[in-house]
């Protein structure tokens, strides 16, 4: 038996602190607030929960948290409002470049893709 929370399986043979982090939006220290307040052990792996306690899990989360679909489209609503408004976080969003104070010279592909090589201008013949 599968364990599905709101479209994602979790895996089985993890440890319930660990499984709920497969879910975006969801950290360890959430996890482990998570499953404190509903009552499960964290030690106790995915496979073991009843489903009484999953269905414990799922209003939970429901109830108290943003994830997967949710969560995405209000970062994105977020980001584009910073975009909207002109202001220095979402011009750097706008140009695709880092934008909490990185140095961008040198570093900084990941956000600017792979290296394109620029030509040398050709020397004027004398």
């Amino acid at each position: 038996m599968s364990v599905r929370i709101s479209g994602v399986d979790l895996p089985k043979s993890k440890r319930g602190i660990i499984g709920l982090t497969y879910l975006y939006g969801i950290s360890k220290s959430l996890s482990k607030k998570i499953l404190s307040s509903v009552g499960i052990d964290e030690n106790m792996k995915v496979m073991d929960w009843s489903d009484e306690k999953i269905s414990n899990i799922r209003k939970y989360i429901s109830n108290h948290v943003k994830i997967e679909g949710e969560l995405r489209s209000e970062i994105q609503l977020s980001i584009k409002r910073l975009m909207d408004i002109g202001c220095y976080r979402g011009t750097r969003h706008r140009k695709r470049l880092p934008l909490r104070g990185q140095k961008t010279k040198n570093n900084c592909r990941t956000r600017k893709g792979r290296k394109k090589t620029v030509a040398n201008k050709k020397k004027a013949a004398k």
